[in-house]
């Protein structure tokens, strides 16, 4: 692999798979690429600006990271739903909504198709809610009522142990079973090939399909990992708390409102740790990554040279803040519009009688 320099400032650079493409986050702005049903890379640059830039006092450490992760939600859900209407698109029929779509849309208006996005997402918080908080402090209430009446209560002293156990299983399952799925598993790869893409970079090796290839598709400063590290945060502080106040733990009516008021303080410990981990490469921080890291096994996959070009496709517009021109929409537009024009200049004419 060729060297772009022999030593490279750290550069910050941050991404998320979607349903046939990859957004990244770069220095010169936020870059989303798509492989197009046509085969085309259709590469456009995205306006975030972090409401921590600003309110300076957002960016504090520990807050920032409840900051970061709140606004990670919003916008990746917003350009996920957007993947899927622009990679979905039917070039021979030319229809860019579902008939779903257009029904709600004449219907109801344009802001219902936004309505249900936003009910979408809610129930999609509900679910993790359910099955995170609700279903593992149920299970410790059950279980733990037949071990206190067969005498055994130093059971019921290890309820922050026995809950996060049952969301690593229940994380570790629910991840497993979609990644079988042939959709999910296009999204994984999508996945892979956004870490392969900055760890090439970080390198400081050249981005071509070869280098990016060779690279590795697991990386310390990743949602899975950190997903996983708040997972282990959230065993390792609740179970100070519940050493200190032993009576908040008792019942799941009082000790689920606790642990959300401890979420805001486990996810921005954990944001913390997985921005030193990613620039900081040692053997503490490697030791402490490694479950992350395992995880990823399941939640990326190794991607083909296709997907490949789109990771170096948006990684180059985050980096530069500029498109190729052949990867514009206009250019495309245009270029299918000929390809349309050639097709029926070519379809043989009824002859008239």
């Amino acid at each position: 692999m060729s060297k772009q320099k022999d030593k490279k400032e750290y550069v910050a650079v941050g991404g998320q798979a979607l349903m046939e493409g990859i957004m990244m986050r770069g220095p010169k702005g936020t870059a989303v690429s798509y492989r197009l049903p046509n085969g085309r890379i259709l590469t456009e640059m995205k306006e975030f600006v972090s409401v921590r830039k600003k309110y300076k006092a957002l960016n504090l450490p520990l807050l920032r990271g409840v900051v970061s992760f709140v606004e990670s939600m919003i916008f990746g859900y917003k350009m996920l739903m957007e993947s899927a209407e622009k990679t979905s698109l039917d070039f021979e029929q030319e229809q860019s909504e579902s008939k779903l779509d257009r029904w709600l849309s004449d219907h109801f208006g344009p802001k219902m198709l936004n309505a249900i996005g936003v009910i979408a997402m809610v129930l999609g918080l509900g679910l993790s809610f359910a099955l995170f908080m609700w279903l593992p402090s149920k299970l410790y209430d059950w279980i733990g009522l037949l071990a206190h009446a067969d005498g055994a209560e130093v059971f019921l002293r290890l309820r922050p142990l026995f809950e996060g156990l049952i969301r690593m299983l229940i994380f570790i399952a629910y991840m497993f079973f979609v990644s079988r799925t042939k959709e999910i598993h296009r999204v994984f790869m999508y996945h892979g090939a956004e870490h392969k893409t900055i760890d090439c970079f970080e390198h400081g090796w050249e981005l071509t399909v070869e280098n990016v290839r060779k690279s590795i598709r697991f990386h310390p400063r990743c949602g899975t990992s950190f997903i996983f590290v708040t997972l282990l945060l959230s065993i390792l502080i609740s179970s100070v708390v519940a050493f200190i106040f032993p009576d908040l733990a008792k019942e799941s009516k009082i000790w689920i409102p606790i642990k959300l008021l401890l979420l805001p303080l486990i996810m921005g410990v954990g944001f913390e740790f997985i921005q030193l981990a990613g620039k900081y490469q040692n053997t503490c921080t490697r030791i402490l990554s490694a479950p992350g890291l395992l995880m990823q096994r399941i939640t990326t996959a190794e991607p083909d040279d296709a997907i490949i070009e789109c990771g170096i496709a948006v990684m180059q517009a985050a980096l530069s803040g500029e498109i190729p021109p052949e990867q514009t929409q206009e250019v495309i537009d245009a270029e299918t519009a000929a390809l349309e024009a050639e097709k029926e200049d070519a379809s043989p004419t009824e002859p008239q009688a």
